[in-house]
């Protein structure tokens, strides 16, 4: 398995936005690696890490999801690797509801997602981003989740 983090979704990753899909709520799963110290696009001198560029980009986000109808689910530092192998580890874990797949691309396309970026952008190595749907019905001991 190829694993490649990115900061940017790429053209099919930005089209899937647009596809027909599952109605109602998705939940997107980011898997973040913080740069060592933040490089901001603009060339500002700045003494803080990456972690300390996104924690700012983090607090603004919170504050723009329930303007998108969305919200901040779960966030946390990763501290192992319990199953498999990877050859690096993501730094944290955050989730973020979006009542829809336009909700989060309007979300992405809004000002205020504009002027926040920036510190995503510098604070990130890359992360990704993995779009889950409710399965419902779908969690262990119930009808579904690995039976036929």
């Amino acid at each position: 398995m190829k694993v490649e983090n990115a900061v940017y979704p790429n053209k099919e990753q930005m089209a899937g936005f647009l596809e027909p899909g599952r109605d109602g709520p998705i939940y997107m799963v980011n898997l973040l690696r913080f740069r060592d110290r933040a490089e901001y696009q603009d060339g500002r001198e700045t003494e803080l890490t990456g972690r300390e560029a996104y924690a700012i980009y983090g607090e603004a986000v919170s504050r723009l999801l329930p303007e998108f109808g969305g919200g901040a689910m779960f966030k946390a530092d990763v501290s192992r690797l319990s199953l498999g192998e990877v050859e690096d580890l993501w730094d944290a874990v955050a989730i973020a509801m979006y009542p829809s797949k336009q909700a989060m691309l309007d979300m992405m396309l809004s000002p205020g997602m504009q002027e926040i970026g920036v510190h995503r952008a510098a604070g990130l190595a890359g992360q990704l981003n993995i779009e889950t749907v409710d399965g419902a019905g779908l969690w262990l001991g119930q009808e579904g989740f690995g039976r036929e």
